[in-house]
């Protein structure tokens, strides 16, 4: 497995996105810890999770917990886990970012995942009712309590990549934002990632690639570039995101352990300038 950077640590190029083991959907227990077990197995070193992913706000946690027994005995793993979404009544989602909220989710994610310091604590997306300055502020008391190793934000325009990264002082190690081949209008922020050196987490990076209407002919690029070395269109989907700045980190989701394998195995694929050019379309 390639590595990539998330400040001063190294991490597997491609990581796994742990949600669709806990929503709406979800796989059995039983299925959810092996797909995790095949991602190590396969060389994921970052795992991405958060509070939020549950049913609702009775279950809220359940992904935190998951990967806590998934991970047990396990070393060398960064967890990266979200606060600052809420989970309503009927399975409905909301959000809080006010400085104290975020603390004391930390302290919860802090106790289901059963460590003393969270690798790389995100907050999960603004809160337009509080300042961007406020909130971050509590991942800087964080950082500085030692509570957490590594700060980042998720869904955060360029503005708010810049504001949250003065805040902390310099120290944002990662943005999270939605990034495919039928979502690309993140690119902006992850080019300031490019940038500042900040790592940049696409989620749900393989959006669209399994509904090939959604993508029209461009997913026919995808598959006709895939066919021609003989892996899946996803694979080639992942590897033309590595190839767009080294600090792109992919974190697909995945509830199969085939999934997360066939994911984790683009790390392996080169395209060439061509195939690039092609697939930016």
């Amino acid at each position: 497995m390639q590595q990539r950077r998330i400040a001063d640590a190294e991490v597997s190029a491609i990581g796994l996105g742990a949600m669709p083991l806990s929503v709406q959907g979800r796989p059995s227990r039983d299925q959810a810890v092996e797909t995790v077990r095949a991602a190590l197995d396969a060389g994921v070193t970052l795992i991405d999770t958060a509070d939020a992913y549950s049913l609702d706000e009775h279950d809220f946690g359940h992904n935190e917990e998951l990967l806590a027994e998934a991970l047990k005995g396990v070393d060398g793993v960064m967890v990266a886990t979200k606060g600052g979404h809420t989970r309503t009544s009927g399975g409905g989602w909301g959000l809080n970012g006010r400085p104290e909220y975020l603390k004391a989710a930390c302290e919860q994610s802090l106790r289901r995942l059963g460590v003393d310091v969270i690798d790389l604590y995100q907050y999960h997306r603004p809160d337009r009712d509080v300042p961007i300055a406020d909130s971050v502020g509590a991942l800087a008391e964080l950082l500085d309590e030692g509570k957490i190793r590594f700060a980042g934000v998720s869904n955060f325009n360029p503005d708010e990549i810049r504001e949250a990264n003065e805040v902390l002082g310099g120290r944002l190690a990662s943005v999270q934002n939605q990034f495919s081949p039928a979502f690309r209008s993140s690119e902006p922020e992850l080019e300031l990632c490019h940038e500042l050196g900040i790592a940049f987490l696409p989620w749900s990076p393989l959006g669209g690639m399994s509904a090939a209407a959604r993508l029209g002919e461009r997913f026919a690029v995808f598959a006709d570039v895939a066919g021609a070395h003989g892996v899946s269109p996803q694979q080639v989907c992942l590897a033309w995101m590595l190839a767009k700045s080294p600090v792109v980190i992919p974190i697909p989701g995945s509830s199969r352990p085939a999934s997360i394998r066939d994911s984790a195995a683009a790390v392996h694929l080169v395209l060439t300038d061509e195939e690039l050019k092609r697939l930016d379309g």
